[in-house]
């Protein structure tokens, strides 16, 4: 038989066997896991800076724990609060406030720009809304500052206490409240685990004179 009659036929061959020995190798290769990514919700939020902003009265955060310990907590999406047309003009300058701190990191002793604890951001965002106290710790803003009035403990500015004053936040509204935590400046809602570790309620006066402005170091 000449060369020329064998040629195709030992060329069959090899790419017969080239095509078994990589399906040998397929089967061997244990398959890759593919990751599924679930279509975002839909949400009213933009971006200013890298950091969340509210739009339209809505915020969309994860829900978190406090700077002491997050574990046993869920993460996931929540709605925000409606804004009260009632706001005044403090109210307002503190929303604003919140608003440019949504999604800052968190570190502990931390007042800002670029990072927060928890009572340094409530504390930073007074300040930026011309309420001027001491930044002091959870407890000495316990301390500090008297209960609210009956039906004042769910309005906006109210100041909210959980883990034994381990941890603070600033009222939203009855269906949540603003916060900085170990996943950042974020919006959280009053769920079941945030109500169980529920300390109790401080109303900040938003018109302070210089002679109440609280000492440093309790």
């Amino acid at each position: 038989m000449s060369f020329c009659k064998l040629f195709p036929r030992l060329f069959s061959v090899c790419f017969v066997l080239s095509m078994l020995a990589l399906s040998a190798r397929a089967q061997q290769t244990p398959a890759r896991p593919r990751l599924t990514v679930q279509a975002p919700q839909t949400t009213t939020t933009t971006q200013t800076d890298g950091r969340t902003r509210l739009e339209n009265g809505l915020a969309v955060a994860p829900q978190d724990g406090d700077e002491e310990d997050a574990a046993g907590e869920s993460v996931e999406s929540v709605e925000g609060f409606a804004v009260p047309s009632s706001m005044g003009r403090v109210e307002r300058l503190m929303l604003t406030a919140i608003e440019e701190r949504l999604g800052t990191p968190y570190r502990m002793g931390a007042t800002g720009p670029n990072r927060f604890d928890c009572s340094g951001f409530v504390w930073s965002v007074f300040q930026q809304a011309g309420v001027s106290f001491e930044r002091s710790s959870a407890r000495s803003l316990w301390q500090e500052f008297a209960p609210p009035a009956e039906g004042e403990q769910f309005k906006f500015g109210t100041l909210v206490f959980f883990r034994n004053l381990r941890h603070v936040g600033i009222v939203a509204d009855a269906n949540g409240f603003f916060h900085a935590s170990s996943h950042g400046v974020v919006y959280s809602r009053f769920n079941d685990y945030w109500t169980k570790r529920l300390t109790g309620f401080r109303r900040v006066p938003l018109a302070r004179s210089p002679s109440l402005v609280a000492s440093a170091g309790r």
